[in-house]
């Protein structure tokens, strides 16, 4: 059982708290055991799966598959475990897993998602969680988002992250231009539009492309749109949370494919 703070292992797992140490360990947490076995579930690569005695106890078949599925595996004091997590009270397992390769996505989507400058981890993880259950079949993230493996926005997605292709794009104007040559119809929202997004036929391939929490869309991006919809709000309210506005779009089109 590792019972020191100091041993070599648990120093590492400890830095992959911080954003710059992932980057450069080109490793993530997978915290707590709804992850750890969304995780196993989609044979996932774990590194190392650290678990208390206690934890082992509750859940015996869950041991055996992570042990079995992680390249390693370690007994931890539940003090140990406690400094490697970032939730407050872990449950007993943290995990470690190797950054997800970017070519998951596929050339021409069904029904993909663009989001640029997303900075909020709770925003992204609820808009990855409303993607998987709306059948989005890639989700591309601008490279000045949040990490998508922030552990706020793996814990937001309820396990759906590792259902859900998702990529970084370096250049997210020559992704839309690529699939606007293939067809694909890319769809923006604006407050300023004159077009209900009901309005729009979303059985074709689309794209929807949404912006930052507080400045939505740069000019960049929405000037390649295809087509541009509003949702129709009451005068008193500003502006819908992104991931709200997700949420309404993609499950339109899911209404109108099943028509």
């Amino acid at each position: 059982m590792l019972t020191s703070l100091q041993n070599p292992l648990v120093k590492q797992i400890r830095k992959l708290r911080q954003a710059k140490e992932r980057r450069s360990q080109r490793q993530f947490l997978i915290e707590g055991t709804h992850l750890l076995e969304a995780a196993c579930a989609a044979s996932y690569p774990i590194e190392v799966v650290c678990y208390t005695l206690q934890w082992q106890g509750r859940y015996p078949q869950l041991w055996q598959q992570a042990i079995a599925q992680a390249r390693c595996s370690e007994l931890v004091s539940p003090e140990v475990l406690k400094a490697v997590a970032t939730t407050v009270n872990p449950d007993g397992v943290v995990a470690t897993a190797s950054r997800r390769a970017i070519n998951s996505c596929p050339a021409k989507p069904s029904l993909g998602l663009v989001l640029e400058t997303i900075q909020d981890p709770g925003n992204l993880g609820a808009i990855i969680r409303t993607a998987a259950a709306a059948d989005v079949d890639g989700l591309w993230l601008s490279q000045d988002s949040v990490d998508l493996d922030h552990p706020k926005v793996l814990r937001s997605t309820a396990g759906q992250w590792f259902k859900l292709p998702m990529q970084i794009s370096p250049d997210l104007s020559e992704q839309i231009e690529q699939w606007r040559q293939r067809g694909v119809q890319v769809l923006a929202t604006a407050a300023e539009a004159t077009r209900d997004y009901w309005s729009c036929d979303l059985r074709p391939p689309t794209v929807l492309l949404l912006g930052n929490e507080g400045s939505g869309l740069t000019p960049e991006l929405s000037i390649l749109a295809t087509d541009v919809v509003k949702i129709p709000i009451s005068p008193a309210v500003e502006s819908l949370n992104v991931a709200i506005a997700a949420a309404i779009i993609l499950f339109e089109a899911q209404r109108q494919r099943q028509s």
